[in-house]
């Protein structure tokens, strides 16, 4: 939900180098029906725990989407609650949703690596953010940005592409998603990403290399960062069974991330 040099369109046809807001301009609405995945279940749970209570605390949620971890940050009790996203359609169904259920939820369009003056917050959340920078500069600017957004003992917290992720291992379409390889580099490998809908949605990202990743949060001026995995929670478990997780407990294919200056 932040830019990238390459995009596709929900029938993955090239879309220029406008980046990831022209893919989740085209994506629109439709990215809230992704959300009944079996994916989502992990994610949801595992990235609400490592977020903890933020009673009383101001969090920016950068590619805050359509607003949804945004607004449960809000309903969490949380003091001043921004969502940014460089795509304007995204940002204006955070709005409509603001509008129908008020909680005083703000939005602004903007890309993640050049945020404006926003003010300062005790966390700053990003759910799918990093996987879309276009190169290890890219990616150090919204790392950078984050971190400047922090107060003294905030912490970085989001969601990403598993870095680690392998091929040759346990797929992760049944768990809703594809990835196929496009193009391996020093910075990762490009992937093209099938969401299991009807019709499919297509999008474009990065598996960026864990080494990469850490280089750039040290260049941003965070002293500690922790790969964090994510946990099938009891109720997933229960509705699809344990076995059906193993190959996502094998080869995650995304893994949170916790920074802190």
């Amino acid at each position: 939900m932040t830019q990238e040099q390459f995009a596709t369109d929900e029938q993955g046809q090239a879309a220029g180098a406008g980046g990831a807001g022209q893919q989740y301009d085209a994506i629109g609405a439709r990215w809230e029906d992704a959300r009944s995945l079996p994916t989502v279940h992990p994610e949801r749970t595992s990235f609400l725990e490592l977020v903890g209570d933020v009673s009383g605390r101001d969090v920016l949620d950068l590619a805050c989407g359509d607003g949804f971890y945004t607004r449960e940050f809000k309903r969490r009790g949380a003091a001043r609650v921004v969502g940014a996203d460089i795509s304007e359609s995204m940002t204006e169904a955070g709005l409509a949703a603001e509008r129908v259920e008020p909680l005083g939820v703000e939005y602004v369009t903007a890309d993640a690596a050049g945020l404006p003056d926003i003010g300062g917050f005790d966390l700053v959340t990003a759910a799918y953010l990093l996987n879309y920078a276009r190169d290890a500069g890219n990616l150090t600017a919204m790392c950078r940005a984050a971190g400047e957004r922090l107060r003294p003992g905030g912490r970085f917290l989001g969601v990403t592409q598993n870095p680690r992720f392998s091929f040759t291992g346990p797929e992760p379409a049944p768990y809703g998603f594809t990835f196929s390889p496009l193009e391996a580099t020093a910075f990762g490998t490009r992937i093209r990403v099938t969401a299991a809908l009807t019709p499919p949605i297509h999008f474009e990202t990065t598996l960026i290399r864990a080494d990469v990743y850490e280089a750039a949060f040290r260049a941003a001026g965070f002293t500690e960062v922790a790969w964090v995995p994510l946990r099938v929670p009891e109720d997933a478990v229960a509705r699809f069974g344990a076995e059906y997780w193993e190959g996502f407990a094998q080869n995650p294919p995304i893994v949170m991330f916790a920074a802190s200056r």
